[in-house]
């Protein structure tokens, strides 16, 4: 069939945006209701045959409870994970990464000036990115195919939270020890385990300066960010002395040396230095005088401190609130319904924190499917609801094509220069040139371009395009498309340009 051009696609897709439909499914003899898939598309980053199948076999409340638990079936096709045990970011220990590093950077400094030293520096910056694009394909690969997508849009959310910028420093060798072993283990479990595990992170303490933070050269970055993004809020009513008296806390936790050299400390010191990983508390560095955090005193004690100030933080009832609001306005309305917050916030606190219990809160709620507006996806929603859409499953070879259009859209994993996040509103994400770039995202996945199914470095051709046109779209999208995305797709001219279509209508544009 003859292939219509891109600008005339383009002008159809312009056509489409007009105000999105309500989404619904059907599947098999027992069709799911129109908020059972609206719920779906909440729950998860986007459907799949294995997300409906487990609705349908479970139940929304058992299968709420196998994701809060983690028992959710099934696991990574083992291609896929393959894939992410082979990327050295993954399988070398942090401490073997960063020793390279130290070690890459004193041959570099011993190195005479010219053209041999600037190269060597080179190659270091290459090693380091192609470390931090494994950890975005990584982290991307679980999303897409991550058997419990509660969990994962949980990783990726509090990644989001709490933030890092790869580029910063030597962060691109230690980002993908961050997701592994500081954000998913704590994903579904209490929020102040997940604080703790981010303080003790090397890319969080790098990113933010606190392995600087030091008695007589206090650094008050972490301490500031730690209450204003990460815990409290900024209008909590803390003032800049608690974040003085909070950096005066964290003195001394730093990273533990990997090159080898070992501090000495005396007798009454070497019992307060604390070791977890990486992580060290060094007591020769830290401020051992008495402080007041939020009108509390804290005696002088070593890492103790640390515990007792995230211990008073995350009980006050603005982190209640501000986790709270930050999580509805993820999953239900950019402003959510004060009400719904306000009950989430008590389920924070009188769980101590217990995410899962705060989610399902959210989960059951009226108001997660009655907000009024729909929630437009972001750009990371959107590029790995259409893979779970167009591929279903199907294990590809190469996930840089995914980090490329990440990069494209705007929102790169562990590349949010400020340690804000990405913003989680529709507004931010749906500009005109957004729209453009969506488009040509999405006519790289309908076309079956982006060499996907082709290793990394290989020359062998594409296996060709998806076939959206599948059981799953027939049960699940195609009962309720609106009249405008019907009309556009009957214009199609091919099973490509149909996918395109389907992929950058304002339809599959919400969730």
């Amino acid at each position: 069939m003859a292939m219509r051009s891109v600008p005339s696609m383009r002008r159809r897709l312009v056509a489409l945006l007009l105000p999105w439909p309500l989404l619904a499914a059907a599947h098999g003899d027992a069709p799911l209701q129109r908020d059972d898939v609206a719920w779906l598309c909440r729950d998860g980053f986007g459907l799949d045959s294995a997300l409906v199948a487990g609705y349908r076999q479970l139940g929304r409340n058992r299968l709420l409870d196998a994701q809060l638990t983690d028992r959710v079936p099934g696991r990574l096709p083992p291609a896929v994970a393959a894939l992410i045990a082979g990327y050295p970011a993954l399988r070398t220990p942090p401490d073997q990464l960063l020793a390279q590093w130290n070690q890459a950077q004193e041959r570099i400094k011993a190195m005479p000036e010219g053209d041999a030293k600037v190269a060597a520096r080179n190659d270091l910056q290459k090693q380091g990115n192609q470390l931090a694009q494994q950890a975005q394909q990584a982290e991307l690969l679980q999303a897409v195919y991550g058997p419990n997508q509660l969990k994962e849009q949980m990783v990726w959310f509090w990644l989001n939270h709490f933030s890092v910028y790869a580029p910063k420093g030597r962060l691109r060798w230690e980002v993908a020890d961050y997701e592994e072993h500081a954000i998913r283990p704590h994903a579904l479990g209490r929020f102040r385990d997940l604080v703790m595990a981010t303080l003790k992170s090397p890319a969080m303490l790098e990113y933010l300066d606190n392995a600087q933070n030091a008695k007589g050269h206090v650094n008050e970055n972490y301490a500031r960010e730690l209450m204003e993004l990460h815990t409290l809020g900024v209008d909590a009513g803390y003032t800049q002395q608690d974040v003085q008296q909070l950096a005066l806390i964290l003195t001394g936790a730093g990273i533990a040396p990997v090159d080898g050299r070992v501090e000495r400390f005396n007798p009454k010191m070497a019992p307060l230095v604390v070791r977890d990983g990486l992580f060290e508390f060094n007591p020769n560095r830290h401020d051992f005088g008495d402080k007041v955090l939020l009108g509390q005193a804290i005696k002088g004690s070593g890492f103790d401190e640390v515990r007792q100030a995230v211990d008073l933080i995350v009980r006050q009832p603005a982190c209640a609130r501000f986790i709270s609001r930050k999580l509805a306005g993820y999953f239900v309305a950019d402003q959510p319904p004060p009400a719904l917050v306000e009950r989430m916030a008590r389920t924070f606190q009188r769980s101590d924190g217990d995410i899962a219990k705060v989610l399902r809160t959210m989960f059951t709620s009226k108001e997660l499917l009655a907000a009024g507006a729909p929630k437009f996806k972001d750009p990371t929603q959107f590029v790995v609801s259409a893979m779970r859409l167009a591929y279903d499953g199907r294990p590809v070879a190469n996930a840089l094509p995914l980090v490329n259009w990440l990069n494209l859209l705007g929102e790169p994993p562990y590349g949010r220069i400020t340690p804000d996040g990405w913003p989680l509103d529709g507004a931010s994400w749906s500009s005109s040139g957004q729209m453009e770039t969506r488009f040509e995202v999405a006519r790289a996945i309908g076309y079956g371009s982006a060499q996907l199914f082709t290793p990394e470095g290989a020359a062998q051709p594409s296996p060709g395009f998806p076939l959206l046109t599948t059981r799953l779209y027939y049960d699940a999208v195609e009962p309720y498309l609106s009249a405008a995305t019907r009309a556009g797709l009957a214009q199609a001219r091919s099973q490509q340009e149909w996918n395109a279509l389907l992929l950058s209508s304002p339809d599959f544009g919400y969730r």
